[in-house]
């Protein structure tokens, strides 16, 4: 068996000290040291304590503090190497960190490393820190000993009263046992410190995970929270962005043979045309063909179906490092567990996580087990929200869904009351009559209305007359004047005075011949004879035309055609000193005194119902409102109505109707009042009455389109 010494007190001795006690022999162990010497290693060892305290309460990692402390406790024991051991979840004995572990002997030889593993099992089971003598070991071989030439300190690490690890130094031997108790509890106080770092590191890792936890806890809420898939895709990428920690995530959902970029986060909106996006959409269609993640990794070379994609990506969006986890129906282990087509089914994809960092290009433990829990969770969201949106009418199931709590309970006869009640009114609505009254608007005016347009081009010299005025027939109402008409008449009566001159003058020369005063040729006589007869038909054709054109300037003066008032407003300014053209309509007569009538825009599509009613040999009655008497009602009835439908204003295709009106019952009228008007087309259902607009639009837009 081992030689082990186990400490009785906890009293700490200069490891330094006892070595040079036991170099010296056993004559110098009993002698009294140095008081000097032992100040001086007592003050270093305290400040080893300090920077291996130091080092153990900061946030490093386990490879930089277990080589600081191993580091420092060699030196300080001017041990030949040592090592610390750890126990992991499985209860494997596991080597953190060692230093000169290789000329110890420790792995000399498969017996040597049987022997030295069973003895680190020995101390953790055991608990106690132990001393292992040189080559000591049992009688029987496959004990646990110490295989070296070495002395072999060993004291457990032990967290909540069970050893978590071992530290190891091996020392050389020849030390007192004196010594070798120091270097023991020197250990012990040791191991003490890396308790406390290994405490503090589990505590932190706690926090991580708690914090870990919280946030996959918000991450499900998300992702479980909508069965819409667009609503599922925003909430993977956002909240699976905060989740890894990263600078961008992508979700590409699978699409028969292609992949769609279906969000981005911190984007409310994609425009998938973009180079960027589908160079994107390539990347993960080659992925998702593999059926491997795309983990980044500078030593490892990507076949060319990945890295032509890959990089055609990096080049356009300049990202560090970009990795692409493929999304199934289920895990791995689940899709493994089934056989045939159905393992094969599950592992389908249905898409791909991109996780981006734009500018770190390093990919962490963190980061890379942070996507595939978001990875995890978002393949079982994605699937169920696709299979929900895929049901067939899921809208109308969704609507059926909400309306059953109506037939449940003490709701049941509410709700038998309320149907008896709708159809109570369904069955009113096609029974019940009513009038069927079809609106109209439009204006009021005179019967006898007369519109005055100009007979010729001219400017307007006098306006004799104004607004309201009433005039008599023949009456002047304006006078133009034309300088072209002008013209064209002194330059007539120039050339009738000369052609006048011109047939006097000839005609005493003919006078002449025959009195015997001059005597003529026979051909200068005739000659002269056919221009006298040339010169009459002129002077007939002058006069034509100047009858002509003195009925033009008879015309420039405009009188009344009957009477009436002039209802045009402001007619003086309006056309005072204005050019107009012929046919221009100059003002408006009209006959207050004569019968007055409506003149409504009716709208096209509610011609049949008049025409309906006339056809039956039937007065169509109207009753009106006017504008300037909203609260009287009046009556009159159609008379005629336009044969054809125009464009008029903002109320569309409309015909013009005309209704005779009983001036007597009116209020003192203004011509084109404003009147809103219901023509009465006989008694309907108060349903069609009602709904004639929503019916007539069901039976355009729905019943013609349906097949016959």
């Amino acid at each position: 068996m081992a030689t082990v010494t186990t400490p009785n007190s906890i009293h700490v001795h200069s490891p330094a000290t006892a070595a040079q006690r036991g170099g010296a022999g056993a004559s110098e162990a009993t002698s009294v040291p140095d008081p000097h010497l032992v100040a001086e290693m007592k003050h270093e060892i305290d400040i080893l304590v300090q920077e291996i305290t130091q080092l153990a309460a900061e946030d490093v990692s386990p490879d930089t503090f277990y080589s600081g402390f191993l580091t420092r406790i060699v030196s300080a024991m001017a041990a030949v190497g040592g090592a610390v051991w750890l126990v992991t979840d499985d209860g494997k004995i596991k080597l953190q960190f060692q230093a000169n572990l290789a000329q110890t002997g420790v792995e000399a030889s498969p017996q040597a490393r049987s022997q030295h593993a069973l003895l680190l099992k020995s101390t953790i089971e055991g608990a106690q820190a132990i001393v292992a003598q040189p080559s000591s070991g049992p009688a029987k071989a496959g004990g646990a000993s110490n295989p070296t030439d070495l002395l072999v300190v060993l004291a457990p690490l032990i967290i909540e009263q069970q050893a978590q690890g071992v530290v190891e130094i091996f020392q050389r031997p020849g030390a007192a046992p004196s010594a070798q108790r120091g270097y023991l509890r020197f250990l012990m106080q040791m191991c003490e410190l890396v308790c406390g770092y290994l405490k503090n590191r589990r505590l932190r890792q706690l926090e991580e995970n708690q914090t870990l936890w919280k946030q996959i806890e918000s991450l499900v809420a998300a992702l479980y929270g909508s069965l819409d898939v667009r609503e599922t895709a925003y909430a993977i990428v956002n909240d699976g962005r905060r989740m890894i920690g990263c600078d961008r995530v992508s979700l590409a959902i699978k699409c028969g043979g292609r992949c769609q970029i279906e969000a981005v986060s911190g984007l409310d909106t994609i425009d998938r045309r973009a180079a960027e996006v589908r160079d994107l959409g390539r990347l993960a269609e080659a992925v998702l063909q593999t059926g491997e993640p795309l983990w980044p990794n500078g030593s490892e070379e990507l076949p060319p179906q990945i890295q032509e994609p890959l990089q055609s990506y990096l080049d356009r969006s300049h990202a560090r490092l970009v990795a692409v986890l493929p999304l199934r129906h289920c895990s791995g282990e689940q899709a493994d567990s089934r056989e045939g087509d159905e393992g094969r089914s599950l592992q389908r994809p249905i898409g791909a996580l991109i996780v981006e960092q734009l500018r770190e290009a390093s990919l962490s433990e963190t980061l890379r087990s942070r996507s595939g829990i978001v990875a995890h969770h978002s393949s079982a969201a994605l699937v169920n929200a696709i299979e929900h949106s895929s049901l067939f009418l899921l809208p109308l199931w969704k609507a059926l869904g909400q309306v059953t709590w109506l037939f449940r309970g003490r709701t049941l006869p509410k709700t038998l009351l309320a149907i008896i009640a709708v159809a109570a009114g369904i069955i009113a609505l096609a029974i019940v009559p009513a009038d069927f009254d079809v609106a109209a608007r439009g204006k009021l005016q005179p019967a006898q209305r007369r519109e005055i347009f100009a007979p010729l081009d001219g400017l307007v010299a006098r306006v004799p007359v104004e607004h309201g005025q009433v005039v008599e027939a023949g009456c002047v109402l304006a006078e133009l004047s034309n300088t072209d008409l002008d013209l064209q008449l002194a330059a007539l009566l120039g050339r009738q005075t000369t052609n006048q001159e011109r047939l006097t003058s000839l005609m005493r020369a003919l006078l002449d011949n025959k009195g015997g005063a001059a005597r003529l040729s026979s051909t200068e006589e005739n000659r002269l004879t056919g221009e006298r007869l040339q010169l009459e038909q002129e002077s007939q054709n002058i006069e034509r035309e100047l009858a002509l054109l003195r009925d033009k300037q008879r015309q420039l003066t405009i009188v009344a055609p009957q009477r009436g008032q002039v209802v045009t407003w402001k007619v003086r300014d309006l056309l005072l000193s204005r050019p107009v053209a012929r046919g221009q309509g100059l003002l408006t007569l009209a006959n207050p005194d004569g019968p007055w009538e409506l003149e409504l825009n009716l709208p096209e599509r509610r011609l049949m119902h008049v025409q309906r009613v006339r056809g039956n040999s039937q007065a169509v009655p109207v009753s009106f409102v006017l504008s300037s008497h909203p609260g009287q009602t009046f009556h009159g009835e159609v008379v005629e109505i336009e044969q054809a439908a125009e464009v008029r204003g903002d109320e569309g295709n409309t015909v013009l109707v005309r209704v005779a009106v009983k001036k007597e019952e009116l209020p003192p009228l203004h011509d084109q009042t404003t009147v809103t008007a219901k023509l009465n087309c006989g008694r309907t259902s108060i349903g069609y009455a009602w709904f004639c607009d929503v019916i007539e639009t069901v039976q355009t837009k729905v019943l013609f389109w349906l097949p016959s």
